[in-house]
């Protein structure tokens, strides 16, 4: 079987108004992919934040250095 030209490229011509949808749906749909790519990293990290957070000890809160009475004279 012999390729034709019209196997390959579509004969009708497709208006301004559906370029720009397909064009348009296109990019939503890349953006979209995007940012559940970009929630889904987001929580992981949270995720291993929290429990990095939770396995590290917590430091005991430092004394307050009390201040001497003033020497009288």
């Amino acid at each position: 079987m012999a390729a034709t030209k019209d196997e390959f490229f579509n004969p009708t011509k497709l208006s301004a108004r559906d370029k720009a949808a397909a064009t348009d749906h296109t990019a939503r749909s890349i953006i979209s992919a995007e940012a559940t790519q970009r929630e889904k990293k987001t929580e992981k990290l949270r995720q291993l934040r929290l429990e990095r957070e939770a396995a590290e000890p917590v430091p005991a809160p430092a004394r307050a250095k009390g201040r001497k009475a003033p020497a009288d004279h």
